[in-house]
């Protein structure tokens, strides 16, 4: 049992399911943001636009109701946090690309190193 504990601790103190921990949070956070951005101020200036509460508009059939609106209102907000997390995504990985180069041009300078420390061993043979 000790050994489990031990491993599950090991597990979870690493970097990795901390960080992710740490991004679930601060997504669903953002999560609530967006949220309150579309229904508090998107949709309402929409539905000026369109004369009546967006998240209003509903379709009755046989006595059931079908709210389109409130389900266009998820889509606005599923694009907007799409749009967010892929600007996210491309400034991180350009961030990366740069660390990547880096380290490229740091193992062509070891190369560069290496070779002219064969050469001056094979003259001295």
């Amino acid at each position: 049992m000790k050994k489990f504990f031990k491993e599950f601790k090991e597990f979870a103190s690493k970097g990795n399911v901390l960080e992710l921990a740490i991004a679930v949070v601060i997504g669903a956070a953002f999560g609530k943001i967006v949220s309150s951005l579309v229904d508090d101020i998107i949709m309402p200036l929409v539905g000026i636009l369109v004369g009546k509460n967006f998240a209003s508009l509903t379709l009755e059939v046989n006595g059931s109701y079908i709210a389109y609106g409130a389900f266009i209102q998820a889509i606005v907000d599923f694009l907007i946090i799409a749009f967010c997390v892929f600007v996210f995504t491309k400034v991180i990985n350009k961030f990366n690309k740069k660390e990547e180069k880096k380290e490229e041009a740091k193992k062509s300078d070891e190369v560069v190193l290496l070779e002219e420390i064969r050469d001056l061993l094979k003259k001295h043979k």
